[in-house]
């Protein structure tokens, strides 16, 4: 099974709405909070080019933010790691 991050901080409007997209399709994920960690935001950089939030990763190649995560549910690509039902 495939491993989903969602990498976010506080206060971040786009974290909330990425998380709940993935709730709402039932998918996974492993949510890092990094808002009192900068050693891991800079991981997060290192990790995926961006020093945006919420940074999604799946099985450790990043998509992008929010605006990719949409775009991949768009596209159908996000209902792949739903469980079956």
């Amino acid at each position: 099974m495939s491993q989903i991050t969602v990498y976010t901080t506080e206060p971040c409007g786009y974290c909330r709405v990425a998380k709940a997209l993935l709730n709402k399709r039932s998918v996974p994920f492993e949510e890092i909070n990094l808002a009192k960690d900068p050693e891991g935001r800079a991981e997060l950089v290192r990790l995926t080019g961006m020093m945006t939030f919420p940074q999604v990763v799946i099985d450790g190649t990043s998509i992008g933010g929010y605006q990719e995560l949409v775009a991949f549910d768009k596209a159908g690509k996000l209902a792949e790691f739903a469980p079956a039902a």
